[in-house]
């Protein structure tokens, strides 16, 4: 494995940046530039490069969709959410002829799969789509949500060879040159977190996923799972407040767990993923900061890096 790639890192329904959301990042940069003359683009560039991310770029909006490029000639994704266009149409660029797609599925919730019908890949002859998931009715789902009348296209109409595999949990399997290990995860339906271990590195996918810190024998499972991990890309959707109150049992965790559980597995990177869509890039990145200084306060071994995911970051592994 050498880079993680985010199409989609959004939570529940895509959002998009309001006229007013850009009105505030506009004025912001311009209230900041007052006074200081630019003498070309490139100083122009740096000035903008040097705003606050809130300011100067944004989180985007599309639901969940992560890249893994392995280094082989396939490509590797988890999810199929709104962020699956975007990738699919940056896969054909960056290809020609023929392409496998294997797909790691976390579960079928909407916000997962609403991007499969806008996958171009998927409509061109000669492409394989392998879809793995630990759910006995992925197609089913995949199926359901282009039927009449709920969308003009049918699942028929695509002309790639579209595969699904069912894999057990709990035992590895081997994917497109990774060691690959699926866990489920506490979420409506079920929901699968994956490892992913290839060359040397290790990669975890756990969205969709509530983390009872009190239950001792859950949080040891996560942390075994998480062990020792490059990256984990993890479901902060919630404040810890909201996770253990007014939305308890929604199924999502917070940044205050993914920093407890990364830290006790001795985690490289913690990278926060599928964001409140009710967050505008100003929240996130003050969650984000708070996140870095609950990590530093309660450190006892190496620090931990800490991200949040938005649409287009890249990790190099």
């Amino acid at each position: 494995m050498k880079t993680i790639r985010f199409w989609g890192t959004r939570g529940s329904i895509p959002v998009a940046l309001t006229v007013e959301g850009l009105r505030r990042k506009l004025v912001a940069a311009l209230r900041g530039a007052s006074g200081r003359r630019f003498g070309s683009d490139a100083e122009i560039e740096a000035y903008v490069d040097g705003l606050a991310f809130r300011d100067g770029a944004t989180f985007g909006g599309h639901t969940s969709c992560v890249e893994i490029v392995t280094g082989g000639p396939d490509f590797v994704i988890c999810d199929l959410g709104t962020g699956v266009r975007p990738f699919g149409q940056a896969a054909l660029a960056r290809s020609s002829g023929p392409q496998t797609y294997h797909v790691f599925l976390s579960h079928v919730h909407w916000d997962h799969i609403m991007g499969l019908p806008f996958f171009t890949p998927a409509y061109i002859p000669g492409n394989r789509v392998v879809i793995y998931g630990g759910h006995p009715h992925l197609e089913a789902a995949l199926r359901r949500q282009q039927e009449q009348p709920s969308f003009p296209v049918d699942f028929d109409t695509f002309r790639a060879d579209i595969s699904f595999v069912l894999l057990e949990p709990g035992r590895w399997h081997d994917v497109a040159g990774m060691r690959v290990l699926l866990k489920l995860q506490r979420h409506a339906g079920d929901s699968y977190g994956f490892r992913f271990e290839s060359q040397g590195k290790s990669v975890v996918y756990s969205t969709d996923s509530e983390h009872d810190l009190g239950n001792r024998r859950e949080t040891d499972a996560f942390v075994e799972f998480f062990r020792g991990a490059d990256v984990v890309i993890f479901d902060a959707m919630y404040s810890l407040a909201d996770a253990i109150s007014v939305k308890a049992d929604w199924g999502h965790s917070s940044n205050i767990a993914g920093v407890e559980l990364c830290h006790g597995a001795g985690v490289k990177h913690l990278c926060m993923f599928h964001h409140e869509p009710a967050f505008d890039d100003a929240s996130i990145e003050h969650v984000l900061a708070d996140t870095r200084r609950y990590e530093e306060i309660c450190r006892t071994g190496e620090p931990m890096k800490v991200t949040a995911a938005y649409d287009g970051m890249e990790i190099d592994l």
